[in-house]
C-alpha cells in the first residue's frame, strides 16, 4: 500500500502537539500512518490490539483515535463501543477493508465519527483527522462572537451591529465568522478560499474580493467605524476599534 505524505502540516504552534492513538495490527500500515502523523506534528501512540488501546485510552488523554476494524481478539467495533460506554468522547476515524454501506453504518452507529476504506491515501486520512479536530474545536467554542458593536449568534445565525440586524448569505456568514474568530489576524486570499470554500481556486480569481466587498457593504457601509480592512498585496483583516479592546 502506497501513501502520499504530501507537505507536512504542523498542528501545534508553540503548544503541546495533538495526541493520536493509532490502533492497527498491520505493521506496514501502522508504520506509514505513525510516520506520516509524526511528520504532520502529531504525537502518536501505536498499539496493535483493542485491549491495549483500551488500557491506553483509560489512562491517557488523546485528541483523536485511528482504529482498524479487523484486530486480533477484540475487534475495532467492540473497542469503539467500549470507549463510548466509558464516556470517552475522543473522535474516532475508522479504518476498514470492509466497503459496504452496511459496514459503514455499523461502524458509525457504534460510535465512530468517520470511516475510511482500505486502501487509502495518507493525505486523505490527514484531511479527515483535521476536519474532525476542527469540528470538536468548534463544538467547544462559544455560541456567540463579538467584535466591537458587531455580534454573531452561531446557533440562530443572527448577526447584529449596533442593534441593527444584518442579513447575510451562507458564504458571507462563513467569511464573517472566520474574521470574527481571528480578529487582528491578516487573512490571505488563499486562507479565505480554503476556509470558506474548503477547496482551492485559481489564485488569480477575484472570488474572494467579490465576497469581501459584499460583506463590507452589509456590515461597514452604514457605519462610521469600519471593521474590515484591506492589507494591500497581503489580504484582509478585521480590526476591533481600540476603545473596545480594553473592555471585558
Amino acid at each position: 500500500m502506497m501513501f502520499s505524505f504530501g507537505e507536512a502540516i504542523m498542528c501545534s504552534t508553540g503548544k503541546d502537539p495533538m495526541r493520536v492513538l493509532v490502533v492497527e495490527d498491520d505493521k506496514k500500515i501502522a508504520s506509514f500512518v505513525e510516520k506520516g502523523l509524526g511528520q504532520a506534528g502529531f504525537a502518536v501512540d501505536h498499539v496493535p490490539s483493542a485491549e491495549g488501546a483500551m488500557e491506553l485510552a483509560l489512562t491517557n488523554s488523546y485528541d483523536v483515535a485511528v482504529v482498524d476494524i479487523m484486530l486480533p481478539g477484540m475487534d475495532g467495533i467492540t473497542l469503539i463501543e467500549s470507549l463510548r460506554k466509558e464516556s470517552l468522547t475522543l473522535p474516532v476515524v475508522i479504518l476498514s477493508a470492509k466497503r459496504s454501506v452496511d459496514d459503514r453504518i455499523k461502524g458509525l452507529k457504534a460510535g465512530g465519527d468517520d470511516y475510511i476504506t482500505k486502501p487509502f491515501s495518507f493525505s486523505e486520512l490527514l484531511v479527515r483527522i483535521h476536519a474532525l479536530l476542527r469540528r470538536v474545536s468548534m463544538s467547544r467554542s462559544p455560541v456567540t462572537l463579538a467584535a466591537g458593536d458587531l455580534s454573531m449568534d452561531l446557533m440562530t445565525r443572527e448577526v447584529m451591529r449596533a442593534g441593527k440586524k444584518i442579513e447575510l448569505q451562507p458564504r458571507e456568514f462563513s467569511l464573517l465568522e472566520y474574521f470574527m474568530r481571528t480578529p487582528g489576524q491578516v487573512l490571505s486570499k488563499t486562507l479565505i478560499m480554503e476556509h470558506v470554500w474548503d477547496y482551492h481556486f485559481d489564485p488569480q480569481t477575484n472570488v474572494v474580493d467579490v465576497l469581501v466587498s459584499r460583506l463590507r457593504g452589509k456590515i461597514d457601509r452604514d457605519f462610521t467605524e469600519k471593521l474590515i480592512h484591506t492589507i494591500r498585496g497581503v489580504g484582509y483583516v478585521l480590526k476591533v476599534p481600540q476603545e473596545d479592546k480594553g473592555k471585558n
